[in-house]
């Protein structure tokens, strides 16, 4: 049985961003991914926006690694040419009735440390974004988006020049606790490797990995509740300079518009609860989302919207639920030493990646 010094369950961008935060030539590290690459699952299927912290409460995770991950984010980038653009964002209230939400959105994002906020009355909006329809809008300078998968390559060669050792294709099927470590069961042929400490990245199945360690996940509030996002893209341009979202609703953040780095809009997502992963678009859908991006850019027409792709969030919230941070957690408390949880990492988890790694590291060493 291989013995190493850290095991990370997962390959998506924060499972690749603590394998780079913690490999380098005098430790071992081995990335456990039940699919044959890195970032299949949520890493890969969300709108790839760095987001500003506008819409977490003052003082919790989700504000704090936000904030903190987005100026690792554009740092990095700067450094080692991973695409990003600073395009800045607007809040559209479509109808004067939201323009109470968007002051209360305002003030919340400012206690939490969000910079540059500025209200915009509706023909200052409209000069930034010519078209929109608007009563008024909050202006989010600090927002961009980015290129996930130049993010994640990036986050996979550090590692593996450090030396990680990533086995793809290796589902974790059983967990065991031993005086030594931790006995990870994986893989088709039920191999074992034994490290003192695990991280769990696993996002959409983190509860599940949770779980195999021991952890009752509804006792401890770990269970995970799937919330299925879809998208449509724009077949013919929209000269968006700017990040365009409505009001906040419970679940997400709206349909909202959101350019790609060739000017491609996005529109997206909704917001389903669901029981299995399904990533199909119903083209059905295509009347619900035009009537949401119609209400604050009138110009567009049905026959503009394609399906495009979908994503599931890990919500620790379920559909009743109110706010959940993330769960950042060493478990030494529950009797389980060297086992580290990360559950419920969704949105803002793209942005904080770099953040949460740096959590993950003072937790493991």
């Amino acid at each position: 049985m291989e013995r190493v010094d850290i095991a990370v369950v997962g390959a998506g961008v924060v499972g690749l961003a603590a394998a780079a935060r913690l490999a380098r030539p005098d430790r071992s590290v081995v990335v456990l991914e039940s699919h044959a690459r890195h970032g299949v699952e949520t890493s890969s299927r969300n709108s790839e926006v760095i987001h500003a912290g506008l819409y977490y409460p003052p003082g919790s995770l989700k504000s704090l690694l936000c904030h903190e991950g987005r100026r690792r984010l554009y740092a990095l980038a700067g450094e080692a040419g991973i695409f990003v653009r600073k395009t800045g964002k607007l809040v559209v209230a479509a109808d004067p009735s939201e323009e109470p939400a968007l002051e209360r959105l305002r003030r919340g994002a400012e206690a939490a440390g969000a910079e540059g906020l500025r209200l915009l009355d509706g023909a200052e909006t409209r000069r930034l974004v010519p078209g929109l329809r608007a009563a008024a809008a909050l202006w989010s300078p600090e927002t961009g988006i980015l290129d996930s998968e130049e993010l994640m390559r990036h986050l996979l060669g550090k590692a593996t020049d450090a030396g990680a050792i990533f086995l793809f294709g290796s589902p974790l099927t059983a967990v065991e606790r031993r005086p030594e470590g931790w006995v990870l069961t994986f893989g088709p042929s039920g191999e074992r490797l034994c490290a003192p400490v695990v991280v769990n990245a696993a996002g959409l199945h983190s509860d599940r990995v949770a779980e195999l360690a021991g952890i009752g996940i509804d006792e401890a509030s770990y269970r995970l509740h799937w919330c299925k996002g879809c998208y449509f893209r724009c077949r013919r341009p929209i000269p968006l300079p700017h990040l365009v979202y409505p009001v906040p609703e419970a679940h997400g953040l709206g349909v909202h518009l959101t350019p790609d780095r060739e000017g491609r809009v996005r529109l997206g997502p909704d917001s389903a609860f669901v029981h299995s992963l399904d990533y199909d678009v119903d083209p059905a859908l295509r009347a619900s989302f035009h009537a949401a991006a119609s209400r604050y850019w009138p110009g567009l027409a049905p026959e503009d919207l394609d399906p495009d792709t979908a994503g599931i969030r890990p919500k620790l919230s379920g559909p009743e639920g109110g706010f959940r941070d993330f769960v950042i957690a060493e478990e030494s408390a529950r009797g389980l030493p060297g086992w580290i949880n990360l559950i419920g990492i969704e949105s803002p988890g793209l942005t904080a990646a770099l953040a949460i790694a740096e959590r993950v590291a003072a937790l493991a060493c």
